[in-house]
């Protein structure tokens, strides 16, 4: 079987993004608040809200939604603008319900079902992500060599797969730091 993005393609890709993943930001933040306050469960059940967010995203950039976004500077500031809003409602509703963070059985615990769903639609409004997929997959992306959709799957794999592994390791940390303090 033969893989739709050459070996040497996927391993530059992979070093690509995981260096992109390692770079803190809203997902981090949420992973650590979720781990933090709402222990392990809370961690992963936020880190699987932003692989599903990764995978809106996948499906987006197949329908070509995320060119269309990324390509028009009113959709992008949309986008955007939408973002920062989700993300300062959380933080007001954060400070609202516990005034600051809170560690463990000291405050109370996020629902998994929250956390996930924060994760989630803050990866989705987030535009890193978005010019993640429009500006760095084409370069990865040979439109002369084989379906392109494949391509755009193995892609987003190995981006989900990087980026899952890297922050079930984070929520985990979190953990342990929140039961040691």
């Amino acid at each position: 079987m033969t893989l739709p993005v050459d070996p040497a393609t996927l391993v530059a890709f992979a070093l690509t993004v995981a260096a992109i993943v390692i770079s803190p930001g809203p997902d981090t933040m949420l992973i650590l608040r979720s781990s933090l306050t709402s222990g392990i469960g809370g961690g992963l059940a936020a880190v699987t809200g932003v692989q599903l967010g990764l995978i809106v995203h996948t499906i987006l950039a197949v329908v070509g939604i995320t060119a269309v976004v990324a390509s028009s500077a009113l959709l992008f500031k949309a986008v955007a603008l939408a973002g920062a809003g989700y993300l300062a409602w959380l933080g007001i509703g954060g400070l609202r319900g516990h005034g600051a963070l809170t560690l463990g059985s000291a405050g109370p615990r996020v629902r998994a079902r929250v956390c996930c769903r924060d994760a989630m639609l803050t990866n989705i409004l987030n535009p890193k992500v978005i010019v993640l997929f429009f500006a760095l997959y084409p370069n990865f992306i040979r439109l002369g060599g084989g379906d392109v959709i494949a391509q755009i799957l193995l892609l987003s794999a190995t981006l989900i797969l990087i980026n899952a592994v890297w922050q079930v390791g984070l929520a985990w940390s979190a953990d342990r730091a929140r039961r040691w303090l």
